[in-house]
């Protein structure tokens, strides 16, 4: 038999670049090849890059440059892929340029410069595709694109306008997750709360039933599989607040991922993003009245252009009155081609660090005291991973999304495997992790 011919992967940027490159790895392990783990075993390299902000664009142009070091044949695809005249200049030598999520560009390209040979007893390919994720959780994502136009993001001249995947076609592809395994899945797209909305809401067929495109309809089916899932990039318009009821009934897990980025009217004006603070605050006070369990998760920026100290103090006013149990802060910087880069007010960088340091302070209290109030629960977990020799399990609990969120650290963890769940005794926490044992029954 003659060899299958190998290739090495490098995937960036956000759980949506991740999907694509599942998406990719299955398509092409389908056609005969097969994958290795390091660049020397590689007979070619695919880079799938991240363009979103300059340092995202720095970090993948050194990546291909390493991939042109170390193997020295290399396509590239992803966000970068748009600015091919960029790539080019600092990296002449690669072989072929796609954009995000052109599947079949990408593999044209791979057939292109490494021809698959045909070979009747390679592996089959798992029903639910190659994922890059553990076994136990997956990405699902639900539509491509966004129609919000935010002066910071240039993600719709990247990835386009919002692109829905009509709805049977997302309960099967979780349906295939869940059955090969997946106790956990991730719903992530640009804008999810926006699912459905180019496609009219239309009905698709799904075991015999019209399903609507619709984000309530959506949550309420994936729900209904059995599986946990976690809904992510979900904004605070009145159309989620049903969602509360699927979370009160544990059909969805009690957790938003919601990108506020700030509080102040005048900042989000600026941002071209909902300028209805006191609206927001009172629908995410709502919900957590009407999900007493709800964890509200997001990302800020600080020293955005014109951001004063007043809006500053707004936006930590913001994360203590409406408890953002889980904050992450980014330092505003220019993205080449984004409006906001017209904007006066530049905010020095020593402010920046100030600001940032100030915020990470504010959550990282409002986060331990949110945490302090799990103590003596017992809880859900679901194991990432175990560590024999100190008796112990990485988990995380329904309000911990992976790599981003905390953990819950159990002891006396024997017994307890990978993609677990159980249930645990919380019996500490610091600001961003619980520390927990095994329920005794």
């Amino acid at each position: 038999m003659t060899q299958a011919p190998k290739i090495g992967l490098v995937s960036l940027g956000c759980p949506k670049a991740l999907v694509d490159s599942e998406r990719i790895m299955t398509t092409l392990r389908a056609q005969g090849y097969s994958f290795s783990r390091d660049y020397a075993g590689a007979d070619i390299v695919l880079v799938n890059t991240c363009g979103f902000l300059d340092s995202a664009k720095q970090e993948s142009l050194e990546a291909i440059g390493e991939a042109l070091n170390e193997n020295g044949r290399v396509i590239v695809t992803g966000c970068l892929g748009v600015e091919e005249s960029l790539i080019r200049e600092t990296h002449p030598n690669v072989l072929a340029i796609t954009g995000p999520h052109q599947y079949e560009s990408v593999v044209s390209a791979v057939h292109d410069h490494l021809p698959p040979v045909p070979n009747k007893f390679v592996d089959l390919v798992p029903e639910s595709g190659l994922k890059l994720t553990p076994r136990h959780y997956a990405y699902l994502k639900i539509s491509e694109g966004c129609n919000n136009r935010c002066s910071f993001c240039i993600i719709p001249q990247i990835r386009g306008d919002l692109a829905s995947r009509p709805a049977a076609g997302i309960l099967s592809e979780a349906e295939g997750l869940i059955r090969s395994g997946v106790k956990e899945l991730l719903v992530i797209s640009q804008d999810t709360s926006a699912y459905g909305l180019d496609l009219k809401y239309a009905t698709s067929k799904y075991r015999g039933r019209d399903v609507k495109a619709k984000f309530y309809d959506l949550a309420k089916e994936l729900g209904e599989l059995g599986a946990w899932v976690r809904l992510h990039y979900v904004y605070p318009y009145p159309h989620v607040d049903p969602v509360m009821e699927l979370m009160a009934e544990g059909l969805v897990l009690p957790y938003l991922d919601i990108p506020f980025q700030h509080a102040s009217p005048n900042v989000l004006k600026a941002m071209r993003r909902p300028a209805h603070q006191e609206k927001t605050l009172n629908r995410i006070l709502d919900w957590k009245r009407q999900v007493p369990d709800l964890t509200v998760r997001s990302n800020f920026i600080v020293g955005f252009p014109g951001e004063t100290e007043e809006d500053f103090e707004m936006l930590l006013d913001f994360i203590e009155e409406a408890e953002i149990d889980r904050a992450g802060c980014f330092k505003y910087e220019p993205v080449t081609g984004a409006t906001a880069n017209e904007l006066e007010g530049i905010v020095p960088d020593e402010v920046k660090e100030e600001r940032f340091a100030q915020l990470m302070e504010v959550a990282q209290n409002v986060s331990f005291h949110q945490l302090q109030k799990k103590v003596g629960r017992t809880i859900e977990v679901i194991v990432d991973d175990v560590r024999p020799e100190e008796n112990r399990a990485i988990a995380r609990s329904k309000w911990d999304a992976p790599e981003i969120d905390g953990q819950v650290i159990v002891d006396n963890a024997t017994g307890i495997k990978i993609g677990d769940i159980v249930s645990v005794t919380v019996t500490d926490n610091d600001e961003y992790d619980l520390f927990a044992r095994p329920a005794t029954h």
